[in-house]
């Protein structure tokens, strides 16, 4: 009896624990999302009009990033941009910080053809020899230290388990740097996973099972 309730308990958490964890991890975003401009709007609207509703905050900031986009995809849009881009540039510390982060929010949301944008999945020898681990290639070393080094490197980010996002920019030979036939989306789930699903066994099932 104890067993078939041990079982029972586990099978249950196996599909429980991953619909929990991604409710709360959405209900996570949307409340950070809501609260950038949400917190500033409340007392505005319970001040003027008497009345907030939560989402608010999400539409202005959907909107805004939507006005961003409309902008910078013009000329004049652009122009302006570059002039904000540098002032801000100017400002200490800003300038310093603002490149950095410039820099991630290429990574993570441009088109992939885009310059700065992850160029392929790769297989790499870290943190020793004989030791394999995925990472994203992401450019060109730059040339003053390919010249230190002596030969033709490239940028190679190791990411970190559970979050992608962080982990270790590493300086590979290119000679040995493989490229993994596996797409972002897939060496995310991967390392998300911790090694427990393998995107191509799930692709075939799907496809079987259609």
């Amino acid at each position: 009896m104890f067993r078939r309730i041990k079982k029972y308990f586990f099978s249950g958490l196996a599909v429980f624990l991953p619909v929990v964890l991604t409710i709360y991890v959405c209900i996570w975003v949307l409340n950070f999302a809501e609260n950038i401009f949400g917190k500033h709007l409340r007392p505005f609207f319970l001040n003027n009009y008497d009345f907030y509703f939560w989402g608010i905050g999400i539409a202005v900031l959907i909107t805004i990033i939507l006005f961003c986009g409309f902008l910078i995809t013009n000329y004049f849009g652009r122009s302006v941009h570059r002039f904000a881009e540098g002032l801000l540039m100017r400002i200490p510390v800003m300038g310093s910080v603002y490149p950095a982060f410039k820099e991630i929010a290429r990574f993570l949301f441009r088109e992939e053809d885009a310059k700065g944008a992850v160029q392929q999945v790769v297989l790499v020898e870290w943190p020793h020899d004989g030791i394999y681990t995925i990472g994203f290639l992401t450019n060109k070393t730059n040339k003053v230290i390919c010249d230190a080094a002596g030969r033709e490197l490239v940028n190679v980010l190791i990411p970190t388990v559970p979050n992608p996002l962080s982990g270790f920019i590493m300086m590979f030979p290119r000679a040995k740097v493989t490229d993994l036939p596996l797409t972002i989306e897939q060496a995310v789930k991967i390392i998300v996973s911790g090694g427990v699903v393998d995107p191509h066994a799930v692709v075939i099932h799907e496809e079987k099972s259609s």
